[in-house]
């Protein structure tokens, strides 16, 4: 072998050894649009950090929830950064499932919204980093609702949406009064619903744990949903959830919306939606009470303990979750299109403000959710549109394809209701909440 061959192989070889030698991140997430913006934007990480590779998973919100789940509890290590929200946080950080999330120096988390981070801590320590948080808010078609000589209060009742609804409803001309989810699952249906069932002056649990699914509040919430969307939603209601939602409001086919806040700014968007400039916001409907009536959420970034790359996973979310990524993203896109509800600083940012409309309706929608007093009567848990209890996993997906089933017709509202107290009771009881 002559020189120059010998010095081709060398460095081939290094090259190679260099390539083995990279740590392989595999990061698990859901496929909402600012992650499958986040996943774009590996090229800008990788070259940032040449030592570590990213392999995604992305999967529908259900799923990822299912997978996630189950990786953790059986330390499975599939994942070595899993995208998990303010449900799971706080109870699996306690479990000592999560690692501690250590940010850099640079990385400013008291620049992190309180009741976002709150939500996400243990005992003031942080085990997910939020790549975006949300409430709920009304968003509606504002040439629909003028046409119709509608104006909307700060907050309207879920009766004066219902009024407005039926004027807006067009199905002949493609225009449906309004859209919500109906897709079953706990943090698909069941997030909308519990916030409705809030409003209505309903809870989960009583002060002793029993299920209140057979209650008044809960009867009169899902029957008027039921009845809302049968009158004046889409077809096949019950198989929508936001993504499904989302396509059907950028089309112009949805006169109301009521759902996550991160939503105003995709249907602002004059590249994905055709009603982009026909937008307006109002916060969450209320009935009895306006307590618990809008959400709290974020969608955030954790290292399950398993992993065999800590450090490099720590690297990684440092990276997603900065200020520095929010910039990234509005020199790409805008600052219309750039992760929201996470920071203090995009929201006194003059440029944000300017792109996105829906700033200041978004904020006051994540300050005034509670997650510690979210309900009328006194409730024993945490948690706006969830309990934060273990078992309520189980108990929401059941309790959502009961109303599911209801919302399309193959139950009535009360068996629905009762099948879904008894689902909840057996759980409870197997977990020894009470006898």
């Amino acid at each position: 072998m002559n020189l120059k061959s010998a010095i081709v192989l060398a460095l081939a070889l290094a090259a190679a050894a260099g390539a083995r030698a990279a740590t392989e991140l595999v990061v698990a997430t859901v496929n909402n649009g600012h992650m499958i913006e986040m996943q774009k934007l590996t090229p800008e990480f990788e070259k940032a950090y040449p030592d570590i590779k990213l392999k995604w998973v992305t999967l529908e919100e259900g799923t990822l929830r299912s997978r996630v789940s189950t990786d953790i509890a059986t330390k499975g290590g599939q994942f070595d950064v899993i995208t998990i929200g303010m449900y799971e946080t706080p109870i699996w950080g306690k479990k000592g499932w999560l690692e501690p999330i250590k940010p850099d120096a640079s990385y400013d988390v008291d620049d992190l919204l309180p009741a976002i981070r709150n939500g996400l801590s243990v005992n003031g320590t942080l085990y997910a980093a939020p790549f975006y948080g949300e409430s709920s808010m009304l968003m509606y078609r504002k040439d629909l609702t003028d046409k119709a000589g509608i104006t909307f209060p700060e907050r309207p009742t879920w009766d004066e949406v219902r009024a407005a609804a039926a004027k807006i409803n067009d199905p002949k001309d493609g225009v449906y009064g309004i859209c919500l989810r109906g897709k079953p699952g706990w943090g698909d249906n069941m997030a909308f619903l519990t916030t409705m069932v809030n409003s209505f002056g309903g809870q989960w649990f009583n002060m002793g744990w029993k299920p209140q699914l057979e209650t008044k509040p809960w009867h009169d919430a899902v029957s008027f949903y039921v009845d809302l969307l049968n009158k004046y939603g889409p077809p096949g209601s019950a198989a929508n959830s936001f993504n499904e939602i989302l396509a059907l409001y950028n089309e112009g086919k949805c006169g109301m919306w009521v759902d996550a806040t991160i939503a105003a700014s995709f249907i602002t968007d004059p590249k994905q939606s055709k009603v982009a400039d026909k937008v307006a916001f109002a916060q969450a409907p209320y009935e009895v009470t306006k307590k618990g009536a809008n959400w709290l959420w974020a969608w955030a970034l954790a290292i399950p303990s398993s992993t065999k790359h800590a450090d490099a996973a720590q690297k990684f979310i440092n990276w997603a979750t900065s200020k520095d990524y929010i910039k990234l993203v509005a020199s790409k896109e805008g600052w219309a299109r750039v992760p929201t509800g996470t920071r203090k600083s995009t929201y006194a940012n003059p440029e944000f403000r300017k792109a996105a409309v829906f700033a200041d309706a978004e904020l006051k929608a994540i300050d005034s959710a509670n997650p510690n007093d979210s309900t009328l009567p006194k409730s024993p848990y945490v948690g706006v549109q969830f309990a934060a209890i273990p078992e309520f996993q189980s108990i929401g997906v059941a309790v959502g394809q009961q109303m599911s089933a209801a919302l399309a017709g193959r139950e009535t509202v009360d068996q629905a209701l009762k099948a879904s107290q008894q689902a909840a009771d057996r759980q409870m009881r197997r977990a020894g909440y009470y006898k």
